[in-house]
């Protein structure tokens, strides 16, 4: 048995054995090892090392804009202060051989459930289903034009030559649909810099804002704007040399409006936090170039995907890596609370490190809005992260967040996505396999409800029929988990642990549990997370 063991995990390490070096290849900015990154594996029971392994972000190296505290390197014991954000000097990302079986053979028992390797997401696959409910999202559902056509209505009979009164030609009217077209263009400032969606055609090299920046990598796309990285060349004193990003909205008008509300909550989360302790991407300036509104970040590393690609693939993260990064996501979501701001598409995909890989900014605040812009749509967020409420229907707020959050962190230490759903109706069955029924109360209130669930409180699933292909649906009554989240995460009971090992865990699963409560009003709040034992390193 445990040869087997082994052999698997050989094979794994065998098969992805080149990643690492391929990806180095790739990057335009040359990122670390794993060795810079963080010390050799260690055992698993590093993970309940005291918190005298820490220290402050302060005496670290980091990029420009990094966070920074006023801790000394030996303030360890400051740690009760949760406003303050404890870096791991280093710390593995990679699990050791131990800890790669054991995820192995959870994932073993749970073969009978579709999983999905959180390193072969592709988030383009998520721009598309945005992009069809983008306007959806702002309240401006744009409906088909229907025109009234009059056409004359031709007589069977023939006209009698006789008639005193020639009858009147009979009319009818006719709809026709005319569909909308795409989002409008800014044509008063379109060049040919921008391709037929809008986005900036960029040129490698390039120099933007009159000379200030020149482009020297092209970093991908998303659903709002394409982004750059760009060295300073001209500006204020020592910044020159420096590098940035930029992302650069599409030229269009929707787009346009969305990334100056972008800016606008980015300067709110700035002026909340002037010590920049609170893990949010760093806004530094905008400008417009060739009908484009363009927004400079500071630069950061990889995201957290291919962090989980390079160093966990299908296995995830060391649980002392996924702690400190725990950590941080909550500091973030505490600023995003305390200034009633709602970020709204939170994964791996939107949360950058740095070069080190052991500092963490939630970026890409595109879909962000104040709490108070809550108008009810399905689509918010993408879908394998989308809290329960926002397919529902239900009234949602700042938690929606938190659920996200927790998806996320399950990715990090299991290298898997938790609710891997094909629609919204399958992510809905998914969650209800893991937590249970949602509460008659909450159905009732949902906007959506009647959609998903009958009048005696039954899931209406839609399920693809094996022999036609046709979707059908099935009448669910569930009235109990039928997954358990403590078992995909714990290995058997033939995998001994350590105490303090399962401790933390155990601590982990209850984390977790409580960020995906199906009820967002008990759900866990920023506050709480931060006083968590997992987070405390109480256990």
């Amino acid at each position: 048995m445990l040869a087997a063991r082994r052999e698997r995990r050989q094979a794994i390490l065998a098969k992805y054995a080149g990643v690492e070096s391929i990806n180095t290849s790739q990057t335009a900015t040359p990122s670390p090892g794993p060795s810079s990154a963080a010390e050799p594996p260690t055992a698993v029971s590093a993970i309940s090392d005291s918190a005298s392994q820490l220290q402050s972000i302060a005496a670290m190296p980091g990029p420009i804009g990094a966070p920074r505290t006023s801790e000394p390197p030996d303030g360890a014991g400051k740690r009760d202060s949760m406003s303050a954000s404890p870096i791991p000097d280093s710390f593995s990302l990679a699990k050791d051989g131990d800890a790669q079986d054991a995820q192995v053979n959870v994932q073993a028992q749970d073969s009978n459930q579709e999983q999905i390797s959180a390193a072969d997401y592709d988030p383009s696959l998520d721009r598309h289903e945005h992009e069809r409910n983008l306007v959806m999202v702002n309240g401006n559902r744009p409906q088909d034009d229907v025109e009234i056509v009059e056409e004359e209505e031709e007589d069977d009979d023939m006209d009698d030559m006789f008639a005193v009164v020639k009858p009147e030609k009979k009319v009818k009217k006719i709809k026709k649909v005319v569909k909308p077209s795409v989002p409008a263009l800014i044509t008063t400032t379109l060049d040919s810099a921008a391709d037929p969606e809008g986005y900036y055609s960029v040129i490698l090299g390039e120099q933007l804002d009159g000379g200030r920046y020149q482009v020297f990598s092209s970093l991908g796309k998303g659903m709002f704007a394409n982004v750059v990285k760009a060295r300073v060349l001209n500006g204020e004193v020592g910044e020159a040399g420096n590098e940035v990003a930029i992302k650069i909205i599409r030229c269009q008008e929707s787009m346009y409006r969305a990334g100056l509300k972008e800016v606008q909550i980015l300067n709110r989360l700035k002026q909340a936090d002037p010590e920049d302790k609170k893990h949010i991407v760093r806004l530094e300036r905008t400008f417009e170039h060739r009908g484009h509104l363009c927004i400079v970040f500071e630069s950061l590393s990889m995201n957290l995907r291919d962090v989980v690609k390079r160093f966990g693939k299908d296995v995830g993260l060391n649980i002392r890596a996924v702690r400190a990064y725990a950590h941080q996501l909550f500091l973030s979501m505490s600023l995003l609370k305390k200034c009633n701001i709602m970020h709204a598409d939170i994964k791996p995909d939107n949360i950058l490190v740095n070069e080190q890989k052991t500092v963490l900014k939630l970026c890409d605040l595109g879909s962000a809005s104040d709490a108070s812009e809550n108008d009810i749509t399905p689509y918010l967020v993408s879908r394998f992260y989308r809290a329960p409420e926002i397919i529902l229907g239900y009234p949602y707020d700042p938690a929606l967040d938190m659920w996200s959050v927790g998806c996320t962190l399950y990715e990090l230490y299991t290298g898997k996505i938790l609710f891997p759903g094909r629609s919204n109706n399958h992510m809905l069955l998914l969650m209800m396999e893991l937590k249970g029924r949602f509460n008659t109360k909450m159905i009732k209130k949902a906007k959506f409800g009647d959609m998903y669930f009958d009048d005696l409180g039954a899931f209406q699933s839609i399920e693809r029929d094996r022999v036609t292909g046709s979707d059908v649906m099935r009448q669910m009554h569930i009235t109990k988990p039928s997954r358990d989240l403590r078992a995909r995460l714990m290995p058997p009971a033939s995998a001994k642990l350590k105490d303090d090992e399962a401790k933390v865990l155990t601590s982990f699963v209850d984390l977790l549990d409580k960020c995906l409560a199906l009820d967002p009003a008990k759900r866990l709040t920023p506050k709480d997370a931060l006083a968590h034992p997992f987070i405390r390193g109480s256990v």
